[in-house]
């Protein structure tokens, strides 16, 4: 980016689009999330810590993105 560009607004169709990429990432994240619940054995407890607080950050970002 040059030095110019830095600090140019961005067009609607350029945030939408972004907004999109994120939430694709954003499914991919809790399908992977469902899949390891249910494959993976937790001998402590400590993995459904991680992964609801995973999820939960995750759900902040998708939030955040709708409210935008």
């Amino acid at each position: 980016m040059g030095e110019g560009e830095k600090n140019m607004p961005l067009s609607q169709e350029a945030v939408d689009m972004l907004r999109h990429d994120i939430k694709n990432q954003l499914s991919n994240i809790y399908l992977a999330l469902e899949g390891l619940r249910y494959e993976v054995e937790d001998q402590n407890g400590d993995l459904d810590l991680y992964m609801d607080s995973i999820t939960q950050s995750a759900q902040k970002i998708d939030k955040l993105l709708s409210d935008f």
